[in-house]
Order: structure tokens, then C-alpha cells, then sequence
């Protein structure tokens, strides 16, 4: 497989959403610990409202459109920080891909590190502030090694899900220094970051719609 296409796309958004349906306890256990607890519930929402518009985001006309759309749906359905956070990074990853209809490896990384760059100015959080910037960013760099390695999209994208776990575990031993878990200090170490874990399943999602 050379390329990604649209339908492969949709399927992702389908995955993320189900995984997220799934996981809504689990993520709403893990941010209960050090947080407002109220992350599975969020997520599973927006993500619900993209799996209702899945007909009309099916039809959009190129990448572009359908990462900006799927952006926008989040960014009105998710509550508290993570709505501006992911639909951030779909509204940015979406700036660089006017026109296309399918991605090769280079496009999939350089819509991603736009999207992260996003998440990051607005966020203002960087690798070991325990958030999801702590899979997302590693999982760019996976990318770019994949992409200078000549790895074929599958063979990447089953690095990039191991990158992204192991960056969501790296943050159980993690002081939290963004969020309401910031205010823990050193007592959030011990606590896998929700953020982090709900980055890490829409990753994983990514690869099982394309393999």
C-alpha cells in the first residue's frame, strides 16, 4: 500500500468513535484520579457527533474538507479542554492537505506534525508536561524515521502505535504540569494521563482502518 484514501479516512473517524464508546469508563476512571472526570463522557460525545455525520463527512471533497469539518464538529461537541485540543489538531493537519484525495507516508506525517504544532501553541505544552503532547509528538517523530527509513505505510504505522504507547505509559511516572492535575504536584505521579491514553486509542484506531 502506497497511499491512504478518503473511505480508509471516514473509517478511522468510525473507529475513533466506537473506541471511544468502548473506553468511555476507562478514560473517565483515569481522569477521575487526577482530574475533573469527565473525559470518557467527553470524548465519547464528540466523537458520537462525528459517527452521526459520518454520510455527510463521507462525501466531502477531498481530505482537506474532511479533517476541517470533523475538526469543527469537535471542537462544538467536546467539553472542557480536549474539544479545542483535537479539533485543533484536525483543523491544522487539514491547512496542509488543499486538494488531496489520498496521502502518501509524507502527507500523513506532515498534516500530523502541523496538527501537533497546533495542539501544542494552543495547549502550551510540550513532551513530559503529562498530556497527550507525550504520544502525539513522539508519534510524529515515528513518521519522520519511518519516512527517512523508506517504510512502507504499514510498516510504519505499526511503529507509530508503538511509539504511542509507549508514550502514553511514560506518563504514569510523570509530575502533571498542565491541567487540574498540575495543582497535584507530585502526587499525580503513579496516574497514566486520560489525555495521553484517548490520544494513544484514536492512533491505534488510525492503523486497524488502513491495515
Amino acid at each position: 500500500m502506497k497511499t491512504i484514501n478518503i473511505t480508509q479516512l471516514v473509517k478511522w473517524l468510525e473507529n475513533s468513535a466506537l473506541v471511544m464508546r468502548e473506553n468511555k469508563d476507562y478514560l473517565t476512571k483515569l481522569d477521575s484520579d487526577i482530574g475533573d472526570a469527565d473525559h470518557g463522557f467527553n470524548m465519547e460525545r464528540g466523537f458520537n457527533k462525528v459517527l452521526e455525520k459520518l454520510d455527510e463527512l463521507s462525501a466531502s471533497k477531498d481530505i482537506a474538507s474532511l479533517f476541517k469539518n470533523t475538526g469543527m464538529t469537535l471542537i462544538s461537541s467536546i467539553g472542557g479542554a480536549s474539544g479545542p485540543l483535537y479539533g485543533t489538531l484536525f483543523l491544522q493537519a487539514s491547512i496542509v492537505l488543499k486538494d488531496k484525495t489520498e496521502l502518501n507516508l509524507r502527507d500523513l506525517k506532515d498534516c500530523l506534525d502541523n496538527g501537533v504544532n497546533g495542539v501544542k501553541l494552543r495547549g502550551k505544552a510540550s513532551i513530559g508536561d503529562k498530556t497527550m503532547i507525550d504520544v502525539l509528538d513522539p508519534v510524529v517523530q515515528s513518521l519522520s524515521d519511518s519516512l527517512n527509513a523508506e517504510l512502507s505505510i504499514s510498516e510504519a504505522l505499526t511503529d507509530m502505535v508503538q511509539v504511542a504507547e509507549k508514550g502514553m505509559k511514560s506518563t504514569t511516572d510523570l509530575i502533571a504540569k498542565k491541567g487540574r492535575a498540575s495543582y497535584l504536584g507530585e502526587r499525580s505521579i503513579g496516574h497514566q494521563d486520560a489525555g495521553a491514553t484517548s490520544s494513544y486509542l484514536i492512533v491505534k484506531s488510525l492503523k486497524k482502518a488502513i491495515n
